[in-house]
């Protein structure tokens, strides 16, 4: 790679361009006192000349010293050097540094003074002490050549020396104009030598990385965003969202807009969305962006101006509202022939294990059944048909229709909900079945049925809103689990829509002095679902209010833990927005105000990877504190909440819990088995899945009961053997404990969820992507789970089901431009991080080639095995739109 021909230079020696590192500025003593003997006789040629061209420099005569200064120029320019020496015109010139910078500082000026400095400023690259920057004083006196022409290491080192000398001067208040134009030279240096992600950190040292846009061109963009992107994770706020705002800028400037609608998401900045379906005018790409915003789970009117024509525009908003979710997740189903519905028994595989629990003295029964209840409902998910509920009951047994009256009585509820699981999705089946539990004058089946009917719609936006029309008449009615199940039923169904009409008929409840505790719990939770991440004042001061209004026994009660909960989630994700709401929580009585701080401050953090907030919850669980106290809980879910977003981070929380478990209080180590369980939620890591085990047979039954809840978390819809083996031992084990064998139950059900086909992950899109409302569904879960004896053990057991909020299929289901489903072979592998590397490395590594629609597990990639297709999204996965490639040529 030859560099540049420079204006300044006079003879035309041979020229190569050098990279060197850079080395100690003290060569080891005994170099030095080598005999010239040891030099080689081109090497002595070198040195004398070198000596003699600064004994001329100093030479009165101009043109001499001019002469002298070219040829040395010319020696270090064509010296080239292995990566760990020095190249020798620098190695001979080292003795005469000192005397090349006193006849420098006596100089004239004029242009050989300035050349002079150039060569003082490359000599300075191995010479000059730590923190002097001389080089880049020398560069700025000197010529204005080339900067490409000394090499690559010179310009390396210049950059370090800019963001140091940058520092200073901002500190001083001083100009930086001349380090700006430096800066210009330097990043178009690195843009045309692939070093995009330094001419990207040199930026961000200085502060301007409003230059990259005149920089970046069609062959490097796509690298310097990706940099960019992956850097925001460890940059704090605010300059994580400006390094975004670049990258979003720059994939607008070179159309590349499936991208660009990913950071806009990001960002959760509506106007930039809008700005990618405005700036984009092929509707096929539109039908893609719908396809990722719906995956996303928000809610997202399309207007005239993103699509002028009224018929594609009500097609596209249908794919927003996730109406074809379902069928797709049919056809996968189908495709991986899976439809046949499984039974409780299926998944508890009791026939594996010895004789001793199964012929035992069978557990409280009706627990059992409810527990077969949440093991059907959730192994069944979405698939339309199971063997207790959708069985027409006048068959020869005629015991379908009987499943429901197995149940105690809030054990009904959880019984009709179930019909809604396993109708997930398909709104219109599912509305017709729940239907007949409408007729009856048993309330749990009414309450159940009500929440059915927000389960059916989770994440299906429809714009006749049946669930706001079944729902909304039966908020105000006297039996408060039926009221429950409507609300706990409005706030699945409508999460994340920021549905004010729901927000008036809700937010009176809070503050009703007559409406018992449950009622308002449930209420503050759902409206913090509808509007999650919404920082709206409004909902944030009903729930302030209500919180102020309990009464010291009320604040002891289990269930008050949701009204804090319901005020974080709506901050969720918004880091500084909550400072105001959390001045105002310090006010609260201090039974719940700990527990409110944490909450808020893990709620506003949540997917950040923010490490101050992480050493602020590490603190708080490192306390010993008296019995009393309940807010540590909150922090060390927190913890995982914070640190979740990045791999890095989570492997470094997974051991900070490791301590937190070793040295906490006993508080503590209840709520560590949860935390562990959100970080690797659907990902069963298998250092986590020992730790798992090892706690599931804690001595302290709370512990253990996390541990086992956390062991179906971590292996959600994984179908998992290891965790499924475990679970089925301690079903053995404990099978004469009611509550924990509840447990393994629930937890057997989650890794079987929907027969393996979906996940509980609220990360997509290659994991850059959080989703709000599926985040707020776990985190709503695992704070239930703080208290396991009174929520989930007690009568409020269909808290579980709040988990649908997350519930996705983890598959890739290509279509064609009519969006039917298409089958083309594609390869699945582990992902590989290729952000920085040079050329154009392997993003999957041993992968299989299979046809789709595919599964895809925690940490995998695909990427299409034929030429035949474009995909219209460069992330495969959930919907992909695939068009025909024109240029391909059959074989």
């Amino acid at each position: 790679m030859a560099p540049s021909p420079d204006p300044n230079s006079v003879g035309d020696g041979p020229k190569r361009d050098e990279a060197t590192t850079k080395v100690p500025t003290k060569d080891p003593k005994k170099k030095d006192d080598k005999k010239e003997e040891d030099l080689s006789e081109e090497d002595l040629q070198l040195k004398q000349n070198l000596e003699l061209y600064v004994e001329r420099v100093q030479d009165p005569n101009p043109e001499l010293q001019k002469a002298a200064l070219e040829s040395m120029r010319q020696e270090i320019r064509a010296s080239t050097s292995s990566m760990t020496s020095v190249p020798k015109p620098l190695k001979f010139l080292r003795p005469h540094y000192g005397t090349l910078k006193e006849f420098h500082k006596n100089m004239v000026e004029s242009d050989l003074k300035k050349l002079l400095a150039d060569i003082l400023s490359v000599l300075a690259l191995t010479m000059s002490a730590e923190g002097e920057r001389e080089s880049l004083g020398y560069r700025l006196t000197g010529s204005e050549g080339d900067i490409g022409s000394w090499g690559h290491e010179y310009v390396r080192n210049l950059a370090g020396e800019i963001a140091e000398e940058y520092t200073v001067r901002q500190g001083e208040e001083a100009s930086i104009e001349d380090l700006m134009d430096l800066v210009q030279q330097i990043v178009a240096f690195h843009m045309k030598h692939n070093a995009e992600t330094e001419a990207v950190d040199l930026l961000m040292d200085v502060e301007d990385l409003d230059l990259l846009l005149e920089h970046v061109d069609r062959t490097n963009f796509r690298r310097t965003c990706n940099y960019l992107t992956s850097a925001a994770k460890f940059l704090p706020g605010p300059d994580d969202m400006l390094v975004l705002d670049i990258a979003y800028m720059i994939y607008i400037k070179f159309e590349e807009y499936p991208n660009a609608l990913q950071i806009a998401l990001f960002l959760d900045n509506m106007q930039y969305v809008k700005q990618v379906f405005t700036s984009c005018t092929d509707l096929l790409k539109k039908k893609q962006f719908c396809y990722m915003i719906s995956r996303h789970g928000i809610t997202f009117e399309l207007d005239p101006e993103m699509v002028e024509n009224e018929v594609d525009r009500e097609m596209l908003q249908d794919i927003v509202n996730n109406t074809k979710l379902s069928e797709g997740y049919l056809t996968l189903a189908r495709d991986i022939e899976v439809m046949e519905a499984k039974t409780p028994e299926d998944i508890y595989k009791a026939h594996l294990l010895d004789g001793r629990a199964s012929s035992g003295p069978s557990a409280d029964s009706a627990r059992q059944n409810l527990a077969a209840t949440f093991v059907n409902a959730f192994v069944n998910a979405g698939f339309g048909q199971d063997k207790l509920m959708t069985v027409p009951s006048d068959s020869t047994t005629g015991s379908a229709g009987n499943w429901l009256f197995k149940n105690k009585e809030h054990g009904k509820t959880s019984a009709a909900a179930s019909l809604g699981m396993i109708l997930l999705w398909d709104v219109d089946a599912g509305l017709t079945h729940l239907d007949k539990y409408f007729h009856t004058n048993d309330n749990p089946i009414i309450a159940g049925a009500l929440l059915g009917v927000g389960i059916v719609n989770c994440g299906i936006k429809n714009d006749c809103d049946p669930a706001l029309a079944l729902l909304g008449e039966y908020i105000d009615k006297e039996d408060s689990s039926v009221r429950i199940g409507a609300i706990m039923g409005l706030g699945i169904a409508y999460a994340g829509s920021q549905n004010d009409q729901i927000r008036s008929s809700l937010s009176p409840i809070l503050n009703d002095a007559k409406a018992p505790l449950d009622v308002i719990a449930f209420a503050a939770l759902s409206l913090g679902m509808i509007y999650v991440g919404s920082c709206n004042e409004e909902v944030a001061q009903s729930m302030i209010f209500a919180l102020m209004d309990r009464s010291e026994a009320e604040l002891g009660e289990a269930l008050t833990r949701f009204l804090p909960l319901g005020l974080g989630l709506l901050y969720l994700g918004k880091q500084e927005s909550v400072e105001a709401t959390a001045e105002v929580s310090k006010t609260f009585n201090e039974k719940i105000r700990k527990y409110c701080d944490m909450t808020l401050l893990s709620c506003a953090y949540a997917g950040t990877g923010n490490v101050l907030k992480v050493q602020d919850l590490l603190a708080q669980c490192g306390e010993h504190l008296e019995k009393g106290d309940i807010h540590q809980g909150p922090a060390v879910i927190g913890l995982a909440m914070v640190a979740m977003s990045e791999e890095l981070g989570l492997d470094m929380a997974i051991r900070s819990l490791e301590r937190v478990l070793q040295y906490g209080e006993q508080n503590v180590r209840r709520a560590v088995p949860l935390a562990l369980g959100l970080l690797c939620i659907s990902n069963p890591k298998v250092t986590v899945m020992d730790t798992l085990s090892r706690l599931s047979h804690d001595t302290d039954s709370e512990v253990a009961m996390s541990a086992i809840i956390s062991l179906g978390l971590i292996g959600a819809g994984t179908n998992n053997a290891r965790i499924a083996g475990m679970l089925r031992n301690l079903s053995s084990y404990y099978y004469k404990d009611a509550s924990l064998l509840f447990c393994v139950r629930i937890a057997q059900g989650l890794v079987h969820m929907g027969k393996g086909l979906l996940t509980l992950s609220p990360f997509h899109s290659e994991r850059l992507l959080l989703s709000p409302t599926a985040l707020a569904g776990i985190v709503t879960l695992l704070h239930a789970c703080l208290d396991m004896k009174s929520i989930i053990l007690g009568k409020y057991h269909y808290v579980l089901y709040f988990l649908v909020l997350a519930m996705q299929p983890r598959m890739m289901l290509t279509v064609d431009e009519n969006l039917k489903p298409i089958s083309v072979p594609v390869r699945v592998g582990q992902a590989v991080d290729v952000v920085g590397q040079a050329g154009r490395p392997k993003t999957i590594t041993g992968f299989q080639t299979h046809s789709t629609p595919v599964l895809l597990a925690a940490g995998e990639r695909a990427e299409l095995a034929t030429d035949k297709y474009i995909p219209l999204s460069p992330i495969l996965e959930g919907f992909i739109i695939l068009k025909e490639n024109p240029d391909y040529r059959e074989e």
